[in-house]
């Protein structure tokens, strides 16, 4: 009966003395664990986030810089409009034989 009394109150005593601290040291190890990679975390997010404005507000400068710089629709199409028809001044104007050189020659 008294070893089963000493086998029981070893057992108790190994509990005790070494499982519940080593329980305790992993607890906290996980829960720091879990705390640093929450805090890694809300740190990846913020970069993110200010990375995703720095690209919004160039974009935004990008879109303003083609809108003061790139020509319209309409004033290209004026512009091809004019040079059509100057093109058809000079071809009328050859067809019409005032060419000032005969032969291509002075």
């Amino acid at each position: 009966m008294h070893d089963a009394l000493t086998g029981g109150l070893d057992l108790v005593w190994w509990i005790t003395a070494v499982e519940l601290p080593a329980l305790g040291g992993l607890f906290w190890l996980i829960a720091r664990v879990r705390k640093d990679a929450d805090s890694a975390l809300d740190d990846l997010r913020n970069r993110a986030e200010e990375a995703q404005a720095q690209v919004r507000e160039s974009l935004a400068a990008y879109k303003l810089e083609v809108a003061k710089t790139y020509v319209s629709f309409a004033t290209l199409k004026d512009v091809e409009q004019r040079l059509t028809d100057h093109l058809l001044r000079i071809e009328t104007k050859l067809d019409s034989g005032l060419m000032p050189f005969e032969g291509g020659r002075r």
